[in-house]
């Protein structure tokens, strides 16, 4: 398990808890159809909204603070490019996110037992920024960042990191 010290390895151990979280969001959807809005299903809204919730704005602060602004002072215009993509996506999850959250909410509640086809097309719409822009990240933005960050920098990230978290390194 990655710590702090590895700012990198803990923002890629990060991705997979997103794709987990949209592989549960996955599951629930098709569990609502034969079990409704069930204790299985309130649980699986309650744990999907906490994450999104929580982690994934850690997540996003982290490359907004540490990751993006040296790449787009110094870095090739194709990596430029690559993160300037990036922060959009950023605020388009953020807003998918607030409608995501209510249909997830009316599940954790029991009040939504069914999706309509306007809240299967805001989950879709949600779930499928992830995946490109989590590429982007792992081949493009990561790998060049690494490439430019001396280990002090690094090391300063990692504490930046656990610090606005709570945690003692």
């Amino acid at each position: 398990m990655p710590t702090f010290a590895e700012p990198f390895e803990m923002m890629e151990a990060c991705h997979e808890r997103v794709h987990r979280m949209l592989d549960l969001l996955r599951r629930l959807r098709e569990h609502l159809p034969g079990h409704g809005a069930d204790e299985q299903a309130r649980q699986a809204a309650r744990d999907v909204m906490k994450y999104f919730d929580q982690a994934a704005p850690q997540h996003h602060r982290d490359e907004e603070l540490h990751v993006f602004p040296p790449l787009l002072a110094s870095a090739s215009d194709e990596v430029v490019a690559t993160v300037s993509r990036l922060q959009l996506d950023h605020v388009q999850m953020e807003t998918r996110w607030a409608d995501v959250r209510v249909v997830l909410d009316g599940i954790a509640r029991g009040e939504i037992t069914s999706l309509a086809p306007v809240q299967e097309a805001a989950l879709d719409g949600f779930a499928s920024i992830y995946d490109g822009h989590i590429a982007a990240e792992e081949k493009i933005a990561y790998p060049a960042a690494r490439a430019m960050l001396d280990a002090t920098t690094v090391k300063a990230m990692g504490e930046e990191m656990a610090g606005r978290r709570g945690v003692k390194l």
